[in-house]
């Protein structure tokens, strides 16, 4: 019998949290997180070295679309 690796998607507060992605000038390091809505502040997640990172990071939270890249 095969198995299937079951998605399980996490949940992030979508009315307070945006999701997006956090890019380094020197360096060009982009890492993926939320950002509160009402702080401002910025919640690391993960890393993202390539389209393969950015996929799982999509597919782990459930988002849809162009993630939005801050400086």
């Amino acid at each position: 019998m095969i198995f299937r690796k079951k998605q399980n998607s996490e949940i992030f507060d979508k009315e307070h949290k945006k999701p997006m992605i956090k890019c380094s000038i020197c360096n060009g390091e982009q890492v993926a997180g939320f950002r509160d809505l009402t702080t401002g502040t910025f919640e690391d997640v993960m890393l993202i070295r390539n389209a393969n990172d950015l996929k799982t990071f999509k597919e782990k939270y459930g988002i849809d679309g162009e993630i939005e890249k801050f400086y």
